[in-house]
Parts: structure tokens; sequence; C-alpha cells
């Protein structure tokens, strides 16, 4: 697919838009208080592949989070502020790689050139997030209710609060918990402005729902080439927010990194316990790096034939299963060692 052509940002050693990676994103969910924990969550979700992590910064004294991250961490730091430009100018001094702000909820001219200006200098990228009820009171009265065209309005406004002082280095975001609203939006947007978007549905709900909202919002605009950075919501563990944006992106052909799953829904000629073992081999190889794709099949007749292109895979018998590889049959192996055996040719590729 070919993708919408935007400015290229750079987030620490990072960059979103142009011609980068779709970046994978999520934001620390404990108490902005405790600082042990941040630092041990941040570090789970590194190890988990979250290429942004984004924290909480409330007040003044959050700002120390920062440092403390970014000490064990080398995936760039967003500081999430609302309405306190000195805690933004603070974040800023801290050593944060990039601040999600609204410009029009700080105050003054004044107080926005100050941010402008010090996130210029120190080449500090500021993402504009807007929802349905962060709307603006003109815009509202102009459309009588939140619609897609009031929240890409939102967005644009706050952008040109930014660049009356000169400062285009803005990422952009309109998200809503309505898949069709936020995707309308986010269309709308594309048309109007070439800033790198940040995709997500927010408040998507809890993990089955809200990775399935996702998907369905998220994976669209992708497949349309909109978007350059996502992050999955979900209320659940953060890590799981990256795994569910990894896969799809893995989903949509935007990322080879890691496995690629074909497994069969079974029916009745299965004769294994193909359900528990495609699971067992999910989490065992949720972490693998390599670029392969593993079939998990439940007999001959959908087994090597049809997942013929897979790297490696198995194909259910009666009590046994076969291991292939590209279609060749490598050879027969007890149901109760297949998982073993699939592991160790997928470690030895």
């Amino acid at each position: 697919m070919k993708r919408r052509d935007t400015r290229k940002i750079a987030v620490g050693s990072t960059f979103i838009g142009g011609d980068s990676d779709i970046t994978v994103q999520s934001m620390l969910n404990v108490p902005s208080t405790d600082i042990e924990g941040s630092v041990r969550q941040a570090v789970e979700l590194e190890k988990a592949g979250c290429d942004i992590i984004r924290i909480a910064v409330p007040d003044i004294e959050a700002v120390r989070l920062i440092p403390a991250i970014k000490k064990e961490v080398s995936a760039p730091v967003v500081a999430d502020i609302h309405f306190d430009y000195r805690i933004a100018l603070e974040s800023a001094a801290a050593g944060v790689d990039k601040i999600r702000i609204n410009p029009g909820n700080i105050g003054s001219d004044d107080r926005v050139k100050q941010v402008a200006d010090e996130c210029r200098r120190r080449n500090i990228p500021i993402r504009i997030g807007v929802n349905s009820g962060s709307l603006e009171k003109h815009i509202l009265e102009k459309y009588g209710r939140p619609t897609p065209q009031a929240l890409c309005d939102s967005a644009l406004y706050h952008a040109s609060l930014l660049e009356k002082f000169d400062f285009e280095n803005i990422v952009l975001s309109m998200k809503s918990s309505n898949v069709a609203f936020m995707k309308e939006a986010y269309e709308l947007a594309s048309e109007r402005c070439n800033y790198p978007l940040h995709l997500g549905v927010t408040e998507a709900g809890t993990e089955r729902m809200g990775i399935i909202k996702s998907a369905a919002g998220i994976g669209s605009l992708l497949l349309e080439g909109i978007g350059d950075t996502i992050r999955v919501s979900l209320t659940d563990e953060p890590v799981k927010e990256v795994y569910a944006a990894k896969d799809i992106l893995k989903a949509l052909g935007l990322n080879s990194t890691g496995i690629r799953f074909v497994s069969c829904p079974t029916c009745g000629r299965t004769r294994i316990n193909l359900i528990e073992l495609a699971k067992q081999a999910e989490e065992r190889l949720k972490d693998c790096k390599k670029n392969l794709t593993v079939a998990i099949m439940g007999c001959i007749v959908n087994g090597p034939g049809e997942a013929r292109e897979a790297d490696i895979g198995i194909a259910g018998g009666d009590g046994v299963g076969l291991i292939f590889k590209k279609g060749e049959i490598l050879r027969k192996v007890p149901e109760e060692a297949l998982l073993e055996e699939l592991i160790r040719e997928i470690d030895n590729m």
C-alpha cells in the first residue's frame, strides 16, 4: 500500500512520518508518584517492543520521572501535559523527547510562544491530541455537536497557534471511541495537512473489544496509507497494548519483525488438541524476532498443502503430527512432542 506523504520528525533517535516505519506507542499506567514502578513498567514496555513511551506529567513534581526513566530505557519518552505551560518547560529542560500538549489550553500567546521557542531550541516535537470531549466552544457552536469535521478543525486550530510562532514540528491525533467517527476525522486531516498522524481509538475498552475496535479503526486507516504512529488503548496492562499494536501492523504486512502465524479453525477431521497447541506456540514465540511464517494446521488436508508457503509448520494426524518446511514434510512426531520439535526447528532457522 502507498503511504501518505508526511513530514518526517525526530523523537529522540526515533522517527515519525516520511519514509520511517510506523512506530508503536504505549503509556505507563502506574501512579506518577511511583518512580520505581514507573521505571519498571517502562523497561517492560521496551522489552515488549514499544518504540515510544508516554508518561503522564500532572504536576511539576512528576517531571522527575523523565530522567529516571531515560536512564533505564533507550526508547524516547513523551511527557503528557495538560493546561500548565510551566510543566512543559520543565519537562523540556529535563530531557524529554516529545511533549503532548494542546496550545489552546495553556493560556496567552506569550505562554504558547515560550513552549514553542523552548521546544524548537531543543528539537522537541509537540503532539496535539484532541478528542470529542475536548472541543473548543467556538467549534462546538459551529457544528452543534462533536463531529469528525469538528475534531479535525480543533486539531488544526491548535496547530495554528504553534504555526503563529514558526513552529511546525507537530504530530496530530484526533481520537474518538467511535470507530467510524475517528476514521473520518483522520481522513479529513490527511487531506488538509501533511503533519504526521498518531492513530488511536480512545477509551476503546477492555482487552477483547479494545483490540477489536482498535484493529478496525487503526487498521482501516493504515490500509488507506494514513497514519505514522499508533497506540492501542486498552483498559489493561500496557504491554498488551504493544503486542496488539504490533499484531495489527503484522496483519497488514507493515511489520516484518517477529512470527506471523497461520492456523486453521479446526474441524471434525482434527485428531489432536490443535487449539491448545496453537495458543502455546503463540505464547512461546511472542518475543521471537525472526521474520518467519509459522503454520499450525489441524490435518493433512490443510497442512503442507494449504500452508505450503509457511517457513515452518505442523499438520496434525491421529495423535501425531507432521513437521513440514516450505511444504516439504520433514518427519512425523508424537502429539506430545510437537510443540518442542517445532520450537527446536525455529531456533535452528
